[in-house]
């Protein structure tokens, strides 16, 4: 009797190999020299001085050439990178960034274990493997973006003008989109996120982990919610010495974290038999490194009647990360395009696009961002809602 065939299931190996296609990309990309790119922007800002009349000849003529929408769009994306790039938001310095390759859910991994003592051989003992474990946090980033027009009467009326503020309008829109799905992971509706914080909170591995509280923001608060992070251990419950690094307040809490990451003093009332008696001592919490943050998008997520009273700690990230933003590989800012007109001559010649669409006459932008923000490690963080 012939042995059975067996049956390889190669879904999996096809799907990782299938990681890396890129098919989906144009074949006929217009590709402009640097010298081009300057052209048109001097063309644009009108950089030879031209009186109105002729910047507005000039501008129509280049407009009816072949390329130059394709131009104008490669200059309005360089000019939307670069708005881009001049804005550091806060989160980054306490967010994990990363990237995938694709909209399908992911994983990140956490190893634990190594972290206890080594134990003591005998002569010829054998050496014992370290127990350790696996823990997965899911991944996964969606497709946002806006879409924008600009009548073809605008463009005749201001020869452009209209287009000056779009890559700033949409390099802050970027901004804000990132930062909103970053202060939405650790800040809901309600409050502290209940999927990030709890009393306790569990972790995907199982285990129970406290990092909510009530304490107002104090210096001796911000000693304690330190040490409470500090005491956090592992799932064989060692400790992990988290140190806490990164304080992040709404606006109505900055005057008094700065105050408290900058006094050098600190003042309490030592009560004797005289009355209380003011005794001025050091204030240590300058010199632990806090790094503040004021986020304006907690108030605007937050929506509780503690908003105004609730501050967040986020350990060393040389530590680990309690939150993490991953982007779209290849895509990882935001990118603009053109429609294309739909619209064409009476003897069949294609239109530019700078002449608007068929219906309306519209010109047609639009942007597009692909990110997702995920929660990671809870015991990197602590949440206080000031209300005790």
């Amino acid at each position: 009797m012939p042995n059975a065939i067996e049956t390889v299931d190669f879904t999996e190996t096809f799907k990782e190999a299938g990681l890396d296609w890129q098919g989906w990309k144009p074949v006929n990309v217009r590709q402009f020299t640097e010298s081009q790119i300057a052209a048109g922007i001097d063309l644009i800002n009108n950089a030879d001085h031209l009186r109105p009349h002729r910047h507005e000849f000039r501008l129509w003529e280049a407009v009816t050439t072949t390329d130059f929408p394709y131009l104008f769009g490669t200059i309005i994306e360089r000019e939307l990178m670069a708005q881009y790039g001049i804005v550091q938001p806060e989160f980054k310095a306490y967010t994990l960034e990363g990237t995938v390759p694709n909209f399908e859910q992911h994983t990140r991994h956490r190893r634990n274990g190594g972290r206890g003592v080594l134990r003591d051989l005998t002569e010829k003992g054998e050496y014992l493997v370290t127990p350790s474990s696996d823990t997965r946090y899911t991944r996964q980033i969606r497709k946002l973006g806006e879409q924008f027009d600009i009548s073809w009467e605008a463009l005749i009326a201001d020869g452009m003008g209209a287009f000056d503020d779009v890559p700033e309008d949409y390099a802050k829109m970027a901004v804000n989109t990132e930062h909103n799905e970053v202060t939405g992971l650790y800040a809901a509706a309600t409050g502290p996120d209940p999927l990030l914080f709890g009393a306790p909170i569990v972790d995907v591995n199982g285990v129970n982990v406290t990092n909510l509280g009530v304490l107002p923001l104090t210096i001796a608060n911000i000693e304690a919610t330190a040490a409470l992070m500090a005491a956090q251990t592992d799932v064989n419950g060692r400790p992990l010495s988290i140190r806490a690094m990164h304080l992040v307040v709404p606006p109505a809490l900055e005057w008094t974290a700065r105050a408290i990451l900058t006094s050098v003093l600190k003042q309490w009332t030592e009560v004797g038999a005289g009355g209380g008696i003011p005794v001025p001592t050091a204030n240590i919490v300058p010199q632990m490194g806090f790094q503040l943050h004021v986020d304006p998008w907690i108030p605007q997520i937050d929506v509780s009647a503690n908003v105004a009273t609730t501050w967040y700690m986020f350990a060393d990230t040389s530590f680990n990360y309690a939150i993490g933003l991953d982007r779209l590989r290849g895509h990882e800012g935001p990118e603009i395009c053109m429609k294309a007109s739909n619209k064409v001559t009476t003897t069949g010649a294609p239109i530019s696009p700078f002449d608007g669409d068929f219906d309306t006459d519209n010109v047609f932008y639009r942007v597009r961002l692909c990110l997702g923000g995920c929660y990671l490690d809870p015991r990197c963080a602590y949440a206080q809602t000031g209300t005790g």
